[in-house]
């Protein structure tokens, strides 16, 4: 499994009051309860509440009104992606993470045309999982590493729709970055992990992670998907 991109060396800030009140939505019984029993071993999470399906996910999130919803894409009779409309107008404050086996560039899209606040991988580090919860309720949007290079291949096919590819578009922003910080950007741009990128330019791992962090703040941007969207517009990549 590549690592994710989600826990930075600095301990994760939110404004949203705490504990971050979840729904668990997955039709697997032990799936549910070692995920609550994951989320619920730190202390600035609580599971409220879990559903095996759509239709209980949606009376659950009325009822209960949590911050943030975890659901599984493949869910009996309806798919996580079309109970999307629903549980907004259940919970509309509520922040939905997909969390699912999919690496479907066609679910991703779905999801977050949908509504949905990010796309995150059950193969994930747990670790790695509570740091998207937190970024995600600070309204970022939070996307599995290994999905990156498919939303921007998403990105760039919805935008050409023809057989002649647009000009690229020059991010003035691009000409402060060194040429290592191209490379990084190029790498994020590609769905590459951290580590990945560390051995293919034969670097220390944390120091792929200080050259995210200058490339992310020099771009103006707080996730690798805005910074990976904006290298490929650029023609980067």
């Amino acid at each position: 499994m590549n690592p994710t991109s989600f826990q930075d060396d600095a301990l994760i800030q939110t404004a949203q009051p705490l504990p971050i009140r979840i729904l668990v939505v997955d039709d697997h019984t032990l799936f549910r309860r070692g995920l609550t029993a994951l989320l619920t071993s730190d202390s600035r999470l609580r599971v409220i509440g879990d559903a095996a399906d759509a239709g209980q996910a949606q009376l659950r999130a009325k009822e209960l009104q949590p911050d943030l919803i975890l659901l599984d894409n493949h869910l009996p009779g309806v798919h996580g992606v079309d109970a999307l409309p629903a549980l907004i107008e259940a919970a509309p404050h509520a922040k939905i993470l997909m969390l699912t086996v999919s690496e479907d560039e066609n679910d991703l899209s779905l999801a977050l045309r949908g509504g949905a606040a990010g796309y995150l991988l059950k193969t994930m580090e747990g670790d790695d999982l509570i740091a998207a919860i937190l970024r995600a309720v600070q309204g970022e949007s939070v996307i599995a590493t290994e999905m990156t290079s498919k939303l921007v291949a998403a990105y760039r096919g919805a935008t050409q729709g023809t057989t002649t590819p647009l000009p690229a578009i020059i991010d003035p922003s691009l000409a402060s970055l060194s040429p290592r910080e191209l490379d990084i950007l190029r790498g994020i741009a590609r769905g590459a992990s951290n580590k990945e990128i560390a051995r293919e330019h034969g670097i220390a791992e944390t120091t792929v992670k200080i050259h995210v962090q200058h490339v992310l703040r020099k771009l103006d941007v707080s996730t690798r998907v805005h910074a990976a969207v904006i290298a490929s517009e650029s023609g980067l990549i």
